[in-house]
């Protein structure tokens, strides 16, 4: 048998709020994706976590001011209609994301590519090729 106290408070309350306030839950109003940025000795790599999206839903280009702009829309609307029972059921669901990145400036800016596989968004942006003169000469002593 409870305690009198705490049977008051219920069981059901406490279990919701430790669902809740513990990080247990699945965090439903997190909207914006995971993103990774690698660098390499020759590029950097820009991944957006995007499962279930195609390359359609993605928007990449780079504005005049040299910044990245990455964006990501979906929307969806599936209908089922159950002529038994008369019942009509939408389910609405509408994906949007903008990230917009200031790139470094050893970016070769005319070779950046993006791609979609396995549910991540990559963007490569090659870093510009510095190729070293060597100078050969004869130095005049005085």
């Amino acid at each position: 048998m409870l305690p009198v106290s705490n049977y008051s408070k219920g069981w059901f309350p406490t279990l919701f709020n430790d669902f809740l306030e513990n990080g247990l839950n699945l965090k439903m109003n997190q909207t914006a994706p995971a993103i990774n940025v690698k660098e390499t000795d020759t590029e950097y790599d820009v991944e957006l976590a995007a499962p279930g999206l195609k390359k359609e839903d993605f928007t990449v280009h780079l504005n005049e001011d040299g910044t990245l702009c990455i964006k990501m829309e979906r929307k969806q609307e599936d209908k089922e209609e159950d002529k038994k029972a008369h019942y009509l059921r939408r389910e609405f669901s509408y994906t949007s994301y903008e990230q917009n990145l200031i790139l470094p400036d050893d970016i070769d800016k005319q070779k950046i590519s993006a791609k979609v596989e396995n549910g991540v968004l990559l963007v490569q942006l090659p870093k510009v090729v510095k190729e070293e003169q060597k100078v050969s000469r004869q130095i005049e002593i005085g």
